[in-house]
């Protein structure tokens, strides 16, 4: 163990700029007074969600230079050209699932020899993720959701989130809102589904059982919610199984398809791996009887489990429309489209909120495992999480090799 691990809290330089942050002021303040062991020190940012002055306020030294610092925390990928060699990040560098945009990223980390611990794979011994900003995302998922809905029907409208400061505020704009009939499927039941429920719950949108929701109109809003085991079946004798399903995702298909002809709006709120069935097909979109106006991919998987899924829209320009016949991009709200949110960070429209949320559990499941940093036992929550040490890869992330390979292996 260390005598000092002085811990850097990151400015986001990622491009759309992202202003959440590992942990607040005043959980910077407590993290000291509870672990002397640990520093801290925060690099000083014009966008941060909470400004310089009140980390100073909480006696967090601000630096430019983190150099000193053994271990730096992000939220977003850190660009590779800003990693520094031979230190630890922590972040979310979507590189799990192979994704090529961040190929340069994991091996500028192997070049540099750092050490990478990405917080989706922080886990509970059963596999349960340990944190994510999940339930914001849902929130702020479903209101943009109905957001396009309202805006591409005419039928009522709602501000954009980040135009309230916090959750509070956010939920005080919905007083007295009352919305037209619409039907609405939620795919999930995990911390975003959870988000979506809860603005929901705020609306006073009645839930339904799937069953009723497919054969029934109703004169006010409604939602339906599909959890994996109503979602999918095994092929070879249409029963769920978890365990199995997390085995063997290519042993089901996906019963989906006849809610595209019963709802209004489809908010994806359901975790997808490439084996797994797609929720319907792109052929599907020209069924005559499609009714699906507005699509929330907030698992947002780039021709994911929502093939018509063409990419990250942006905070700034949350939609965009999809010609059914083109498969392309086009404006969205236009008659004949199907109109995609596809925000990639939005839980930055609710910052404090979701790094007062973050920063807790950080703090509750994984900050005294960093005091043994060098030291993680075999099948610790720290080694499970650990993508590379010192520029390897550990065994968990074998299957990484060739995404990490400099040099394309020769077909000799």
């Amino acid at each position: 163990m260390r005598e000092k691990i002085i811990i850097g809290l990151l400015r986001e330089g990622k491009t759309p700029e992202d202003n959440r942050v590992a942990f607040t002021p005043r959980q910077c303040r407590m993290i000291l007074q509870r672990y002397p062991q640990l520093n801290i020190i925060v690099q000083p940012s014009p966008i941060r969600c909470f400004s310089d002055e009140e980390y100073l306020e909480e006696g967090i030294p601000l630096s430019e230079d983190l150099d000193r610092c053994d271990v730096l925390m992000g939220i977003k990928e850190v660009p590779p050209q800003l990693l520094i060699p031979h230190k630890t990040y922590f972040m979310f560098s979507h590189t799990k699932k192979m994704q090529p945009y961040n190929q340069e990223l994991i091996r500028t980390l192997v070049r540099n020899h750092n050490t990478l611990i990405d917080y989706e794979c922080l886990t509970h011994e059963d596999g349960q993720r340990l944190l994510g900003f999940g339930f914001f995302a849902g929130v702020v998922g479903a209101h943009n959701g109905l957001r396009a809905y309202g805006s591409k029907t005419g039928l009522f409208h709602l501000e954009a989130v980040h135009q309230s400061r916090d959750f509070n505020a956010l939920t005080d704009t919905y007083f007295g809102m009352k919305l037209p009939p619409v039907k609405i499927v939620i795919t999930g039941s995990g911390r975003v589904t959870a988000g979506i429920l809860e603005v929901m719950g705020l609306l006073g949108i009645k839930d339904i059982p799937p069953e009723e929701f497919l054969i029934t109109e109703y004169a006010y809003p409604v939602y339906t919610q599909l959890k994996a085991g109503q979602l999918y079946l095994r092929k070879k004798d249409k029963i769920y199984n978890r365990e199995d399903f997390h085995r063997n995702p290519a042993d089901y298909e996906c019963k989906f398809l006849p809610f595209i002809t019963a709802a209004d709006i489809l908010m994806n709120g359901i975790y997808w791996d490439r084996q797994m069935a797609r929720l319907f097909s792109w052929n599907d979109l020209q069924n005559p009887h499609f009714r699906i106006k507005v699509i929330a991919d907030i698992s947002n998987d780039i021709h994911g489990s929502v093939p018509c899924n063409l990419g990250d829209s942006t905070i700034a320009d949350p939609v965009y429309g999809i010609d059914k016949q083109r498969r392309t991009k086009t404006a969205p709200y236009l008659p004949d489209t199907l109109d995609m949110m596809c925000v990639g960070n939005l839980p930055n429209e609710l910052p404090r909120d979701a790094s007062k949320y973050f920063g807790e559990q950080l703090g509750k499941f994984v900050l005294e495992h960093i005091l043994t940093l060098d030291h993680a036992a075999p099948g610790s929550i720290l080694e499970r999480a650990t993508i590379l040490k010192k520029g390897t890869l550990c065994p968990a992330y074998h299957y990484l090799q060739d995404y990490v390979r400099e040099t394309p292996p020769s077909s000799d």
